[in-house]
This record gives structure tokens, C-alpha cells and sequence, in this order.
């Protein structure tokens, strides 16, 4: 039984999560090969200011390189 853990920033629909599962699942059932009904995925999220990357957080990360995106947080953390 494979066990997934993805782990991303708050801000993500049920929507967005359900077709990631579902894409993980077909990945996986497909290259392991395995049923299915046998992976598991567990989606833990997390705060912005608890999800760093390189020590910074991604406010930090965009104000080091000078730039902002709008809404980068809510669609692709």
C-alpha cells in the first residue's frame, strides 16, 4: 500500500487538492504498478510564515529578489 505525504502552504482549494490526489494516484498506480484503491495521500498544509525555503519565507523570498506576484501564495505556493 503506498503512502503519499505532500506537504504545501495553506491556501489551496478542495478542489485544487482532490485533482492533485487524483493525479498522484494515477501516477502511482500506474508506474508501481498497484490497485488504485491501495494508495493513500495525506496533504499537509501549512501557514506562510511556517513553510520556508532556503531559511526565508516566500514574502521574504520575493522582497530579496525585488519582485511580487499578486496571488502567488494562493495559486502556486
Amino acid at each position: 500500500m503506498p503512502i503519499i505525504e505532500m506537504h504545501m502552504l495553506e491556501g489551496r482549494t478542495g478542489e485544487q487538492k482532490r485533482r492533485v490526489a487524483a493525479a498522484v494516484t494515477k501516477a502511482v498506480s500506474e508506474s508501481l504498478p498497484c490497485d488504485p484503491q491501495t494508495v493513500r495521500i495525506l496533504i499537509t498544509e501549512h501557514g506562510k510564515d511556517a513553510f520556508f525555503v532556503a531559511g526565508l519565507t516566500q514574502a521574504q523570498r520575493a522582497a530579496a529578489n525585488g519582485t511580487h506576484h499578486p496571488g502567488l501564495e494562493e495559486q502556486n505556493p
